[in-house]
């Protein structure tokens, strides 16, 4: 099992937004693709989404424990309003929030990047 000073070699460093933003967009691509929106696999979506997004994330090897979120609602003309709000060290820590829409749905993924101390 690697010791903390290995997790650290070469990616010391905040929370890269950019790298995990288009780690999140390849993730729903990945997923939903080309398909409607479907109730009855919504919830395979979101599982499938979280899992891929969580593998990618911790094969990049940075220091970070993560937390994903992912919703994904039909298009129908309703809002949809998200926040968030994090007590934690702006210096390494990090979120990055991702807004994907096809023609039937939307799909909004959230990642909390905690640095491991």
């Amino acid at each position: 099992m690697p010791g903390m000073e290995d997790f650290h070699n070469g990616s010391e460093g905040s929370f890269n937004s950019d790298e995990a933003d288009s780690v999140v967009k390849e993730c729903i691509e990945n997923v939903v693709a080309g398909d409607d929106y479907s109730q009855s696999q919504v919830n395979k979506w979101t599982a499938s989404i979280v899992e891929r997004c969580l593998t990618q994330l911790v094969k990049m090897g940075k220091p970070y424990k993560y937390i994903v979120t992912c919703a994904v609602m039909q298009k129908t003309g309703a809002g949809l309003h998200t926040a968030n709000s994090c007590y934690w060290d702006t210096a390494m820590d990090g979120s990055c929030t991702v807004r994907w829409e096809n023609r039937t749905m939307y799909c909004v993924v959230s990642v909390f990047a905690v640095a491991i101390a």
